[in-house]
């Protein structure tokens, strides 16, 4: 079988990072090669440099065989090249539409966009692809696993033939997963070849035809699936034996740190998403919420933090009422809050890493003396967490918006783990993490837990939840289904409640 697509020799030095170091890759025609790797192993700036993004310093591409220089997207476009990237280039107030012909813009009479065309193509790819996007609908509107698959569209619509999706299900839900797989298949059937960038273990096992494992910017191996087991693609990712289960033992809580009762919530939209939720969080203890994403999971944290009012219920920490707490005063009462949107709420992206890793307590001595801040504290506070928590960046210097999304997560736990807290509250605490961060985060959220801190832990990945959890709560449409002990229930159980059954009534029927 021939390549459609090497790189050969690939090298790509920034200031202080040799990001690339003589890499090379192969991609088999209608195939899918798994480019597996830690955050900052290199694997985005490789598929940068394929799209035209970066330059290389050294090497060369060569696509059908054929060396070929690619100078922008518009090189690698013509080359038949298309890129799903980790953070998607959507604009939210527009149209699938308009987002889709961005750049290419058809008109007709000379004058008028012509979206009725764009349109019209926009549905057949969908339903030769298994897609099922509604061309008309606004982009704000949709949830996060149609918003990629537009992105998919976007490349097909422009004819691309080798496919790059960066980080693909970083941001999907179990099910939604399960969707985009299909749509590979099919996409392979239909004699595309896909070059699949991840962190993810068994989903490498599950759909890759080969795979190639980059560290620290260098190839180390490539591998068959059929080859492979998780544990040892974990240690070449790695460089050392990784712990694929948490170890931990039996929690004893104590007081409740978090009580919530009967609370009703209202998103952005006025929508009511969080309905009668009532529940409790003790120290030394940590209930996990499962639910597929758009369940109330996200406005019962944002309520919880402040970061959006109530309609009624109440919300207590030690005793005490946050009703109408901002998110500052929420805070100093010892709440952590790791949000699952880490780049609207956890970080300010243009501000260099020094100051990210301090924004919770700026104002607060050793960072502020009065109303000047202290420069060196603020420097060697960012120096310990960037070596403590293993993030991969050339200096505490450099914007955190130029950071891997798995790297700016890591920014976000290092901050919010690193001063005292009564309650941590995780949201998708290891999205975007390779395996060694996410043991890691793993076992600081054990460390807590065990230190006496309540654990309250929001995750879309049944096997995160089952892992850590002591109980476990299930979301379905904004209301609690059901509180379980972790070590007396299953997933089959769990997946039974997060689509609104009670175990029970399934047995019935």
């Amino acid at each position: 079988m021939t390549n459609v697509l090497e790189l050969r020799g690939i090298t790509k030095r920034f200031p202080g990072v040799l990001a690339n170091d003589k890499v090379d890759i192969s991609l088999r025609e209608g195939k899918i090669l798994a480019l597996l790797g830690e955050n900052g192993a290199g694997k985005s700036t490789l598929m940068n440099i394929l799209y035209g993004l970066y330059k290389p310093d050294e090497g060369q591409i060569f696509v059908r065989e054929k060396e070929v220089n690619i100078e922008g997207p518009n090189d690698a476009i013509a080359q038949g090249i298309g890129m799903v990237h980790q953070h998607f280039m959507l604009v939210p107030v527009m149209t699938v539409t308009e987002n889709v012909m961005l750049g290419i813009e058809p008109v007709k009479n000379g004058f008028f966009l012509d979206r009725e065309t764009v349109s019209k193509r926009i549905k057949e790819i969908s339903d030769q692809y298994g897609l099922e996007v509604d061309p008309h609908a606004y982009i704000k509107d949709l949830p996060v696993g149609i918003q990629q698959r537009v992105e998919i569209i976007k490349v097909l619509y422009r004819a691309a033939d080798i496919l790059i999706l960066d980080e693909p299900t970083a941001v999907l839900t179990p099910q939604e997963v399960e969707g985009l797989f299909k749509i590979i298949k099919t996409l392979i059937a239909a004699g595309k070849s896909i070059i699949f960038i991840t962190h993810k273990l068994k989903e490498v096992l599950a759909i890759a035809d080969d795979i190639t494992v980059l560290r620290l910017g260098t190839v180390v191996g490539s591998i068959k699936p059929e080859d492979a087991t998780s544990e040892a693609l974990a240690s070449m990712m790695v460089g050392r034996d990784v712990n694929l289960t948490v170890e931990k033992t039996p929690a004893k809580p104590a007081e409740t740190v978090l009580e919530v009762e009967d609370l009703y919530v209202r998103n952005e939209r006025q929508h009511l998403t969080v309905q009668g939720v009532s529940f409790n969080v003790r120290k030394g203890e940590v209930l996990g919420v499962a639910g597929v994403q758009g369940n109330g999971q996200t406005e019962l944290v944002y309520a919880l933090t402040g970061l959006l009012p109530f309609e009624s219920g109440a919300i207590r920490l030690l005793d005490e009422s946050i009703h109408r707490a901002a998110p500052r005063d929420i805070l100093e009462r010892g709440v952590a809050h790791i949000p699952e949107d880490r780049q609207r709420h956890g970080l300010i992206l243009s501000f260099p890493i020094h100051d990210n890793l301090m924004l919770c307590t700026y104002y607060k001595r050793p960072f502020a003396k009065g109303i000047s801040l202290q420069p060196q504290p603020i420097f060697n506070n960012a120096e310990e967490l960037v070596k403590e928590f293993d993030v991969r960046t050339p200096s505490v210097y450099v914007n955190a918006g130029t950071l891997s999304g798995g790297n700016q997560q890591k920014v976000i736990v290092a901050r919010e783990f690193s001063r005292p807290i009564e309650l941590l509250i995780a949201s998708q605490p290891t999205r975007g993490l390779d395996v060694g961060s996410i043991e890691y985060i793993h076992q600081q959220i054990v460390k807590k837990r065990d230190a006496g801190t309540g654990v309250l832990l929001v995750s879309s990945e049944l096997d995160e939840i089952l892992a850590l959890s002591d109980r476990i709560a299930v979301m379905y449409k904004g209301k609690i289904m059901d509180i379980l002990d972790a070590d007396k229930t299953s997933k089959e159980q769990l997946g039974l409640l997060m689509a609104g059954v009670h175990p029970a009534e399934a047995s019935k029927n």
